[in-house]
């Protein structure tokens, strides 16, 4: 599978005038649960953005990743942190890429595990955890509507015909939209989102891949430290932000790698998609036995 097969739409990075705050919404009390203690005691966690990240890099650097973790699952836990929808999920796992345990999709505002049926092998299914979602359905207080009909026929903006649950999604195009898009969103209460002079996404306020993930690793009980954050893009800086350990993988957008340049935990890879990820595992240690880049044949 080729990564740059995969088009974006609507993995979208924050601006400068929408950045949330990472730690606004709060896990829920009680957590984690009996049925997610196992996950939180694995070596470490990897959370990783899709498109030119863990879809990125070559085809040798993919298999060689997404080998090393199928046969590592007990001591090696997946996130995908994506803009991606749940039912391009469900059809992207059912080839060579693994599974994840848990899904931070919809850029933040679909928190899910993944769950598997004995009558569908290799099925997966997205459920939400309501828990989880509570919060991010409170502050987007049914806002779809208000959204579509303020920007209806604003400059610049087409609406993306996909029917998101918690955001609302444009094609962005930067020679004729009119900025007054983003005053008329935060008006409204919620966040607006550009990426790569593409994409226009208005999100809950305060909702983004950072904060949802931090959120679902309290959930979980996951320690921040045993956490690898991996992304591409300005859509990922809220979660390469966080003091966790973090890789931007070699393809990264210049934008992102300057805002991250005076972050500690940040990993710079040299390698693109996959390949970065394989670089950080092993030069931050997170794993006494890290996967080894494949060679690609002559």
């Amino acid at each position: 599978m080729s990564g740059e097969n995969l088009q974006k739409k609507s993995d979208t990075p924050l601006t400068d005038e929408a950045l949330p705050e990472v730690k606004t919404l709060n896990p829920p009390e009680g957590s984690p649960s009996a049925e997610h203690r196992d996950f939180a005691a694995r070596r470490f966690v990897l959370a990783t953005d899709l498109d030119g990240t863990f879809l990125g890099g070559s085809e040798a650097d993919r298999r060689a990743l997404y080998e090393w973790i199928d046969a590592n699952r007990d001591e090696v836990g997946l996130i995908f942190v994506t803009g991606r929808d749940p039912e391009f999920l469900e059809e992207l796992c059912r080839g060579p890429v693994p599974w994840p345990d848990y899904v931070v999709g919809d850029v933040g505002t679909t928190i899910a595990r993944m769950e598997f049926s004995d009558d569908e092998p290799g099925q997966g299914r997205v459920k939400p955890i309501e828990a989880l979602e509570e919060q991010i359905a409170a502050i987007w207080d049914d806002a779809g509507p208000r959204v579509r009909e303020a920007l209806d026929g604003h400059p610049g903006l087409t609406l993306q015909p996909t029917p998101f649950r918690y955001r609302v999604s444009y094609d962005y195009d930067p020679e004729t939209f009119d900025p007054s898009a983003i005053e008329i969103v935060r008006e409204i209460g919620h966040d607006p989102l550009i990426s790569a002079d593409i994409f226009f996404d208005v999100l809950p306020r305060g909702v983004s891949k950072g904060p949802s993930l931090l959120r679902l690793l309290a959930f979980l009980g996951v320690p921040e430290h045993k956490t690898l954050a991996a992304g591409d893009t300005l859509n990922d800086l809220s979660m390469l932000d966080m003091d966790v350990p973090a890789v931007a993988v070699g393809n990264s957008e210049p934008g992102l790698v300057q805002r991250l340049r005076d972050r500690d935990t940040l990993h710079r890879a040299q390698a693109h998609g996959a390949g970065g990820i394989l670089e950080a595992i092993a030069a931050l240690g997170l794993h006494p036995s890290p996967p080894s880049p494949r060679k690609t044949a002559a």
